[in-house]
Formats: structure tokens, C-alpha cells, sequence
């Protein structure tokens, strides 16, 4: 058995001091130490085998961070384990205590096409593998061809398409050698609900900015291609977890989904929930009030769907433990879980053929607070998403 933690961590704007990302937006460099220090505490806490990151601007600064981390790590080993010489140095509490260094571990980065100068940075994202990497980590984000979502009219006929020539963040796709198997990895950051709206030429920012004439139907239709744009993007990423499904490989996804478990986007990612008995369904060419799939086609139908679904590591979690306690974004009065980690069912707990399953699923979201509180401390520095980690245990392959 081959015990492992995955994790994702949205950092919020990692870059060096005195960079600006966005207009006017940039750290001091006591701000940016403050940042370093705090961002490597978190990883140390974490401690995870594998971690996704989202929002790095350039790579340096993570692996600042990291070192940092290791630094710290391994000044707490030497402060809390006992010497090997002692007899209860084999004791489960110092295991748990460890922290294992990031010294020989791999890092792929993968920055943003649409990364610009001073003021218009986008961010990238990062995976760290203890175990390293099976194959050189793939990037995608400009789509050759572009994706063309096409429309009808209700009454029917055409109605144009919608196309997307580039992802406004790039998916990470790398896949880890752990415990004798491969699993494919995912790491993504799908587009904000933040509204995107169209600058006219010659203008310097979009009439939707200007607060102090309110556009209430163009911030509407802004929020609107957000929407459209996180869909597609979502759509891109399932295709990708499809190709790797049908190879037969174990998948995790894991980032920052910018929306709910259940939002139209995030169930494009994980797949469509599988109807309860699809005998119960009239058929697709019936021809009769009563003609409905046999139960032989009943359970093609769900093995089919249920073959290329994933499921959220939380809410295994929750329905193990009886508890709803998790969140990982704060704003505007909504406590809500906007970052996932989700698993092929490879790793479910109730399919006879599992090659591991999830024991334990960690959220750390102690630093987190909503600013629309008037007694919420200040605290823009650190992370803005609370952390999640899931703990895994892997059958050995010889078992199979």
C-alpha cells in the first residue's frame, strides 16, 4: 500500500516585489516578505505529496517560496523528532510530525499566453510531484483549432456559434508516478464571475467601469460572457479528461473552479449525474407511451455514464463524516467551495475495481475573512481561497 496527499492552493497573486500585476497593484518588499512568509507556513502545514497552484505569476517567486518551506520543514524536524538512538522514535505521532522536503522534487509551471507588461500581468499555474513526473507535463491553453459552440434558433435553423480561440488561464496536465501506477493530474483555474466587457476603440477602459454612471444590463451582459467563457473552458478541460478516460487511466482534478460543485461549469467537469433507473425512462425512439430501455440496456446506459464521471473528494468527505463544514472562499456574506478536487472512479470507495480510495480530506481556511464584515481583520496579503488537501491509500498493482 502507497499512502499520498494531493492539494490545491490558490495563492493570490505570487510575483516578486515591486512588480506591478494590475494597474497600481503591487508589494512592497516588506509586503512581499510578509507574503513569503506566510504562503510557506501554509505549504508547510500542508505538507502534501502533490500540490496544484493557481495565480503565479512568474516561477521564481514559487520557488522561493518552496525553499522557504523546505528551510522551515526540516528546522522543525530537527526541533520536534528524536533521535533514531531513542526508543519510541518509531512512534505513528512522529511520522505525522515529519516533514518531507521538496529537495528532489519535480516543479512544472505553466505561464499565461496573455501574460503582458507592468500593469496587465495574467497569471499562470504550478504543479509540485514529490514523485516527479512520468512524462513532460503538457500545457493547454491556445486551442488550434479554436472550439466553435454552435446555436439553432428554438424554431430551428442557424444561429451562429460562439468561439474560443484561447483560455483566459492555462490547464496543466501531468501525469505521476505513485506507488507502482500512473495517475493523470489536472490542474486548472477556469475563468472568474467577474464580468468581462468590451472596451470601444479609441476609449480608455469599458462604459461598464464607470460605477458613477451604473450600467446595470451591460455589467448583466458582462457577467454573461464570463459565464459562457468559464463553460467552454470547462468543456475544453472535460474533453481532455475524457481522452485520458478512455486510455483507461486513473484522473484527478484539482484548482480553482470559480464556481460551485453543483454550477452548470463544474458538472460539465465531473460529468452528468447518472438518473436513478434508466429502465424507468422512456426510450429515445419510442414509439409507444410505454416504451422504455430494457434493464439490460438500463445498466449499459449507467455503466456508460458512470465510467467517465468523477466525484468530488469533499463530498466523499462529508458523506463519511456527517459533517458540511467546508468552504474556501469568503466574500460578499457567501461562505461557499470553489476549489475541488475531483477523482475518476478509480478511487471510489463503493467501485469493486478501486485501486485506492480517499481516507481523510483536509480544508485549511483559518485565514479567510469576509470583508464585507466591518470587524474582519486585515489580511489582503495572504491567500484569498482556503487550501484543500485529500489523503489517498493505493492498492498495490500486483493485487489487480
Amino acid at each position: 500500500m502507497t499512502e499520498f496527499t494531493i492539494a490545491s492552493f490558490n495563492v493570490k497573486n505570487l510575483i516578486g516585489a515591486e512588480k506591478e500585476y494590475y494597474r497600481f497593484e503591487q508589494y512592497t518588499p516588506e509586503e512581499y516578505a510578509w507574503k513569503e512568509d506566510w504562503l510557506a507556513d501554509q505549504l508547510m502545514t500542508m505538507n502534501a505529496d502533490i500540490v496544484g497552484f493557481q495565480e503565479i505569476f512568474e516561477e521564481p517567486p514559487l520557488r522561493a517560496v518552496i525553499a522557504e518551506t523546505d528551510a522551515r520543514g526540516m528546522a522543525s524536524n530537527a526541533a520536534s523528532l528524536p533521535d533514531r538512538s531513542k526508543r519510541y522514535a518509531r512512534k505513528a505521532i512522529f511520522r505525522k510530525l515529519a516533514y518531507d522536503p521538496y529537495d528532489g522534487a519535480a516543479l512544472a509551471f505553466a505561464p499565461n499566453l496573455s501574460d503582458s507588461g507592468a500593469g496587465e500581468r495574467r497569471p499562470g499555474i504550478a504543479i509540485l510531484s514529490r514523485f516527479g513526473f512520468a512524462a513532460e507535463p503538457e500545457v493547454v491553453q491556445q486551442l488550434d483549432p479554436p472550439l466553435e459552440i454552435p446555436f439553432h434558433h428554438l424554431g430551428g435553423g442557424d444561429a451562429g456559434s460562439y468561439r474560443v480561440n484561447r483560455l483566459s488561464r492555462p490547464i496543466l496536465k501531468a501525469r505521476v508516478p505513485v506507488g507502482g501506477r500512473v495517475i493523470t493530474v489536472f490542474n486548472c483555474h477556469m475563468k472568474s464571475k467577474l464580468g468581462e466587457y468590451i472596451r470601444p476603440h479609441g476609449a480608455r477602459h469599458s462604459p461598464e467601469l464607470d460605477l458613477l454612471h451604473y450600467r446595470a444590463e451591460g455589467r448583466a451582459m458582462g457577467f454573461l460572457r464570463a459565464g459562457l467563457r468559464r463553460m467552454a473552458e470547462a468543456w475544453v478541460l472535460r474533453k481532455l479528461i475524457l481522452e485520458e478516460l478512455d486510455h483507461g487511466h486513473p484522473v484527478m482534478v484539482l484548482g480553482d473552479f470559480n464556481d460551485g460543485e453543483h454550477a452548470v461549469s463544474s458538472e460539465i467537469i465531473s460529468g452528468e449525474r447518472p438518473f436513478r433507473n434508466y429502465a424507468w425512462m422512456r426510450r429515445h425512439d419510442a414509439e409507444t407511451a410505454n416504451d422504455r430501455y430494457t434493464e439490460e440496456e438500463a445498466a449499459r446506459i449507467l455503466e456508460s455514464v458512470e465510467r467517465v464521471r468523477l466525484h468530488s473528494a469533499e463530498k466523499l468527505f462529508v458523506r463519511k463524516s456527517l459533517r458540511d463544514m467546508v468552504y474556501t472562499s469568503a466574500f460578499g456574506g457567501v461562505f461557499e467551495s470553489i476549489d475541488q478536487i475531483l477523482m475518476s472512479r478509480h478511487f471510489h470507495p463503493d467501485y469493486a475495481r478501486r485501486i485506492g480510495e480517499m481516507e481523510y480530506f483536509s480544508v485549511f481556511n483559518d485565514h479567510l475573512t469576509d470583508g464585507s464584515h466591518p470587524e474582519a481583520p486585515y489580511n489582503k496579503l495572504a491567500s484569498d481561497h482556503g487550501q484543500i488537501m485529500a489523503h489517498f491509500r493505493l492498492s498495490d498493482p500486483a493485487s489487480d
